[in-house]
């Protein structure tokens, strides 16, 4: 991608001159609250509009094309707040996944025969992830009753469904417990396993030197560095754009990850959320200024 940027009036919230995502790997994106990471997947999937700026995928350009479209050339997303539609069953939430259905189309659908062979296929695939997500056991449950993290595997397995080229996860630990937790690590170091590239948006730094081969770092829109796990993790301007003063807290505590039984995470964690409130309210025009 090159020269990407977008603006929400006077805020610039992307502006990203260069960025490749290496094939065949997992690339962990970055950043504090409000760096952009979100509004740059949105704009990479035709979720958004950019102001200016370029990207390709596969070699083929894909500004401006929208959504649908991304995710049919093998560039899909999941969510950080899960897109499962709880009025359906499990299972079939899965099969709406699959692309390419004879069926969709109006013509067609009045035919049975034309797409019930297909129909069967998908539905076996859907089974087999299912079940290699443990999720057989709740083909037939509504989405609805499926809980957080179990949502989370639902909508990682359905996004497989459309055998995807490149897979972009947002925030995928959020809000999962860690009985869930390795689960989803493993599945996702599978995908890579799989010959599958992946790009996921994620605040804990445990399960990105983890699983991650790169990384890049967003602050206040822009690429501040991208290297390595390791070396990246040692970058002072990463440091400085993703703690600032706290940088001697484990970020495993302030994300709640890891045992914290003084409550030093939480309390870090408020006073991190309080400095970027500040940030915002003082480069605010006066009149939005919120009082005190």
């Amino acid at each position: 991608m090159d020269g990407i940027q977008r603006r929400f009036g006077g805020l610039t919230a992307v502006d990203v001159d260069h960025l490749e995502i290496p094939r065949n790997a997992i690339t962990a994106l970055i950043g504090p609250n409000g760096a952009g990471k979100t509004t740059l997947f949105n704009l990479l999937t035709g979720f958004d509009k950019p102001d200016q700026g370029e990207w390709s995928f596969d070699g083929r350009s894909i500004s401006g094309v929208p959504a649908f479209k991304v995710a049919q050339r093998g560039q899909v997303r999941t969510f950080q707040l899960t897109k499962a539609l709880g009025l359906l069953t499990v299972l079939e939430n899965m099969k709406l996944g699959a692309k390419g259905q004879t069926g969709e189309r109006f013509l067609p659908s009045l035919f049975p025969f034309l797409w019930r062979g297909q129909d069967e296929q998908i539905e076996k695939k859907a089974e087999v992830l299912l079940k290699k997500f443990k999720l057989d056991a709740k083909s037939d449950d509504f989405a609805a009753s499926l809980s957080g993290g179990q949502r989370k595997l639902l909508e990682m397995a359905r996004a497989l469904m459309s055998d995807p080229t490149l897979l972009m996860l947002d925030e995928p630990m959020a809000g999962v417990n860690p009985a869930l937790t390795q689960s989803l690590l493993d599945h996702i170091l599978d995908l890579k396993e799989e010959g599958m590239t992946v790009l996921f948006v994620e605040h804990d730094m445990h399960m990105v030197r983890h699983i991650a081969d790169w990384v890049v770092v967003m602050a206040e829109g822009k690429v501040v560095a991208e290297g390595p796990p390791d070396a990246v993790m040692k970058d002072p301007a990463v440091i400085d754009a993703y703690l600032g003063a706290h940088q001697d807290v484990d970020l495993g505590i302030v994300t709640g990850r890891i045992p914290d039984p003084e409550g030093t995470g939480k309390k870090a964690a408020e006073q991190i959320e309080a400095e970027y409130e500040a940030e915002l309210d003082a480069e605010a025009p006066a009149s939005k200024r919120k009082k005190k």
